[in-house]
């Protein structure tokens, strides 16, 4: 790769948004569903599955699920909404994301990831 052409990649990555939404976390064996909300959910499937496989996950019935039923094979990760209004401030996209995990929770009978 060429300086220009690392440049170009490297400005690109410095000015990518960051997706903003709800995610869900399914155990595909018995249907639990936990959801969550993330303010960066490129990296929350990576956290959440490392967590996992490290035994070390905050969530006691998440982590028991996913020792019962094959770990990774057995989970699904899935982005249940994303955040589309760009403008709103860091106080707005707090509240609507605690909102929409609220939302999501009662409308996939779901557990909180946290």
């Amino acid at each position: 790769m060429d300086k220009q052409s690392r440049r170009e990649a490297i400005r690109e990555y410095k000015e990518r948004k960051t997706p903003i939404g709800i995610f869900s976390l399914r155990c595909m064996a018995t249907g639990e569903t936990w959801v969550g909300a993330s303010r960066n959910l490129d990296g929350q499937r990576n956290s959440s599955f490392f967590s996992l496989r490290q035994g070390s996950n905050r969530n006691p019935g998440m982590q028991a699920a996913w020792k019962a039923h094959g770990g990774e094979e057995g989970f699904e990760f899935a982005v249940v909404e994303l955040l589309e209004d760009e403008e709103l401030g860091a106080i707005g996209r707090g509240s609507w994301l605690k909102e929409r995990e609220r939302h999501w929770l009662e409308a996939l009978a779901a557990r909180p990831v946290f």
